[in-house]
């Protein structure tokens, strides 16, 4: 298999440029991908305003850029991100990705925090198996899962969220495309598009990849007001996204009340993969330290106010009682500041 990349640059920063794969390319030979290059190439350029082509490539499908993932259990192949704030060093990928194999289809769940680690995310697959696209799933709302959809759309797949996600998205998106490529660098971002999902679901709902099947289920609201989970019948893991942090400070940014309800609930057994961070056997283990850490948000939250602190003093005084919890979580007092405000906010009329 032969995949076309084409060297788009900034129209305004004629440096900066990166390579950008393009599904609308694939060939089973060089000269089929060749023959669509100038057509596809010209398409693409026209779809992403402020970017100008510098020439395309046909190359092998084993030259192109491909992200490293493991197989956790039969099928189910994981990318483990970065356990960091988003940065230059680690160019957006800090989320775990996913794609699961079945007999006659393959899902995504979560394409990446860019497009250039959709790309990459997309040839790891085509690597592994030539099977159809089955659905792309997007776990909730934020960039660093979501944001290299756009290959797989333009690749035909259906691209599924939380009914939730596309009003979430627009209040967010303009400000994302900005703030984002001032935290990991231009190039990194290059060519990203934030796009909606084709297909929304406000009720669980069943995918059949053949030989197995994958259950979504919208969750009120908790860590965002739009998370999905995902089980895989076969092999019962679940897919969680930020439902489950490890390593890295849970992000509260929708209700913190809310989010301890989801994790107080009965779980089913099986493999956990969380959104950042290791795969865990089971959600009990997985989620540990996220219940403790949060539980001691409420905690403090819950002090400051019966101590009648505005939200000026509150804020500080919360991310002092929660330093016993610092300990193996990245970006920790940052994080625990915005925390602190946004559960400030929920709490102070209970």
């Amino acid at each position: 298999m032969h995949v076309l990349i084409l060297t788009a640059c900034l129209a305004a920063s004629p440096g900066v440029c990166a390579p950008r794969l393009l599904p609308g390319g694939l060939g089973d030979t060089a000269a089929a991908c060749e023959a669509r290059g100038d057509s596809v190439a010209a398409d693409w350029i026209a779809g992403h305003p402020g970017l100008v082509a510098q020439g395309w490539t046909c190359a092998p499908l084993s030259d192109a850029p491909v992200l490293a993932v493991t197989e956790t259990a039969p099928g189910i192949h994981v990318h483990r991100g970065a356990d960091a704030a988003l940065s230059p060093d680690n160019r957006g990928g800090i989320a775990n990705l996913s794609f699961v194999v079945g007999t006659e289809r393959v899902a995504v769940i979560d394409p990446g925090g860019t497009r250039e680690q959709g790309d990459a995310l997309f040839a790891a697959i085509r690597r592994a198996t030539p099977l159809p696209l089955g659905p792309v799933i997007l776990t909730h709302m934020h960039p660093d899962h979501i944001a290299g959809a756009e290959v797989f759309a333009e690749a035909g797949a259906e691209i599924i969220g939380d009914a939730r996600l596309p009003a979430a998205l627009a209040a967010r998106r303009a400000t994302w495309m900005e703030s984002i490529p001032a935290q990991i660098g231009a190039q990194a971002w290059l060519g990203t598009v934030l796009v909606d999902p084709t297909r929304l679901v406000d009720a669980p709902a069943t995918f059949d990849l053949g030989g197995r099947s994958l259950r979504l289920n919208p969750v009120p609201r908790a860590h965002t007001d739009g998370d999905l989970t995902v089980r895989d019948d076969l092999t019962g893991t679940l897919f969680t996204g930020d439902l489950v942090f490890r390593g890295l400070t849970p992000v509260v940014d929708g209700s913190l009340k809310g989010w301890l309800a989801w994790l107080a609930q009965p779980a089913q057994p099986g493999p956990v993969v969380p959104g950042h961070g290791p795969v865990a056997p089971a959600l009990d283990r997985a989620a540990a330290d996220e219940i403790r850490y949060l539980t001691a948000l409420r905690g403090a939250v819950r002090a400051a106010l019966d101590a009648g602190q505005g939200l000026s003093q509150a804020v500080p005084a919360i991310v002092a009682a929660m330093t016993p919890q610092r300990a193996g979580w990245a970006d920790f007092d940052a994080t625990t500041a915005r925390n602190a405000a946004a559960a400030y906010a929920e709490m102070e009329w209970d």
